[in-house]
């Protein structure tokens, strides 16, 4: 079965998902001007989350914008035509719910967690904040000192920066390069003409995709949906396609390293990994619980547990529409940063060479299994499912053909992957006392 409805009419309704194998039922509508209004029916619970979806995200800015997409996310909770910033957060506190966004290099959600009997409210007040901001030169300049205050925040947390260091690194200029805060030269040169300018060129009704998952009854939410945004529904303009696709984007082989009086040194080892869509990533994931994706992996076991050279230690993949990331991440005393990347990169060729043996395959396999159903076991983690694979892939994939394409990852497939990627890791990020000292790879 195929849970892929790109070409669907406007005004129809299809069924994407049953409702077996443990899953709900997932039905998507289209309405006219192209927006898309997908939900996963789960009736053993009591609570509905809603989220609504634009996608765009910190890639999609110029360099003298950088920032906008997340400066965005901050100044439509402050006010619509309908409410102020308080009677936003007002309403949704007033019945216990979550109300909260974020942004991501390729999209921007923001969303709310409600008893599914306020689920009607969370939808007037989402709605409401996502198509008519005021953006007023007021909040702009309010949110600006907070967003400082953010930026100022991840700077002094040399364990956090080192991340945002590293893709510098790795993709230098392009915008996946960029922070997604912006830096604090862009932020304060960012006007509230080009913020409003931003909001009204992105957030378009083909941009956005509304999910849900819950105890909910998807034909009462549309009518929930389409009133909401009522004036701005018509007309034949089609969902905008999925962001897939587009030539490799290459890495950029080298050292950052940035100078912080701080107790402990944090670095980031990694490079290109691969796309969203590339067949190879669940070899990649299975590679990755190996190496270092939880407490029994190689890296726990020879940086911590033989050695007590760090706390944390662990490796993670990040991957996008045309490209991604394999990186190892450590943070130890800076006397110990030479021992530690040692290690790390005698355990990265190890594998690049091919040493990986039957149990530890399984013991992968075992853990990517688990994460990924123990993270759908509530409502809000089931309506970004729905959300991003909206935004993002060409079809919705079904749980139980992600698990059966884990189950297929061979020995034979990660060695293979540890080859390609695990050989180009070319990149090293690190932030501590080291002064004008050079790293090498």
């Amino acid at each position: 079965m195929t849970l892929s409805a790109r070409a669907q009419e406007p005004g129809t309704t299809v069924t994407l998902h049953p409702g077996t194998d443990g899953a709900g039922v997932v039905r998507r509508t289209v309405l006219p001007g192209g927006l898309r209004i997908i939900t996963e029916t789960m009736p053993t619970v009591r609570s509905a989350a809603f989220g609504i979806w634009a996608g765009v995200g910190s890639r999609d800015e110029e360099a003298r914008d950088a920032g906008a997409s997340h400066y965005l996310e901050h100044t439509l909770f402050k006010g619509t035509r309908r409410r102020s910033a308080l009677e936003i957060s007002a309403a949704l506190d007033a019945v216990g719910g979550d109300l909260n966004a974020f942004t991501a290099k390729e999209y921007t959600c923001y969303y709310a967690r409600v008893l599914d009997s306020d689920l009607p409210l969370a939808v007037d007040v989402v709605s409401d904040m996502v198509i008519d901001s005021l953006n007023r030169p007021e909040d702009v300049e309010a949110e600006r000192g907070v967003i400082l205050e953010e930026i100022a925040m991840r700077d002094d947390d040399p364990g956090d920066l080192v991340h945002d260091e590293f893709a510098t690194a790795l993709y230098g200029d392009l915008p996946l390069g960029r922070p997604i805060l912006g830096t604090v030269e862009t932020i304060n040169a960012l006007s509230r003409d080009v913020i409003d300018r931003y909001y009204r060129e992105h957030y378009l009704v083909p941009n956005l995709v509304v999910a849900a998952a819950g105890n909910l009854d998807h034909d009462q939410l549309v009518r929930q949906v389409a009133e909401a945004f009522a004036g701005r529904l018509g007309g034949d303009e089609q969902p905008a396609p999925p962001r897939i696709g587009g030539p490799p984007v290459a890495g950029r082989p080298g050292v950052r390293v940035i100078d912080k009086d701080t107790e402990q040194a944090n670095v980031v080892l990694g490079g290109i990994g691969v796309c969203r869509t590339d067949e190879r990533r669940y070899a990649l994931g299975v590679l990755n619980a190996v190496l270092g994706g939880g407490m029994s992996s190689r890296l726990f076991q020879e940086v911590r547990e033989k050695r007590g050279l760090a706390y944390s230690v662990y490796s993670y993949t990040s991957q996008y529409a045309d490209t991604g990331m394999f990186c190892v991440y450590a943070g130890c005393q800076p006397g110990k940063v030479d021992e530690v990347l040692a290690i790390c990169r005698d355990e990265v060729a190890k594998l690049a060479d091919g040493g990986l043996d039957t149990e530890e395959l399984e013991r992968g396999k075992g853990q990517l299994r688990g994460a990924m159903v123990l993270g759908l076991e509530d409502t809000g983690s089931r309506m970004s499912r729905l959300g991003k694979s909206e935004l993002v892939y060409e079809r919705l994939q079904p749980v139980e053909e992600s698990l059966a394409c884990i189950e297929a990852v061979t020995v034979d497939d990660v060695r293979e992957v540890a080859r390609q990627v695990l050989g180009r890791l070319d990149t090293l990020a690190v932030v501590g006392p080291f002064g004008d000292r050079e790293f090498t790879l």
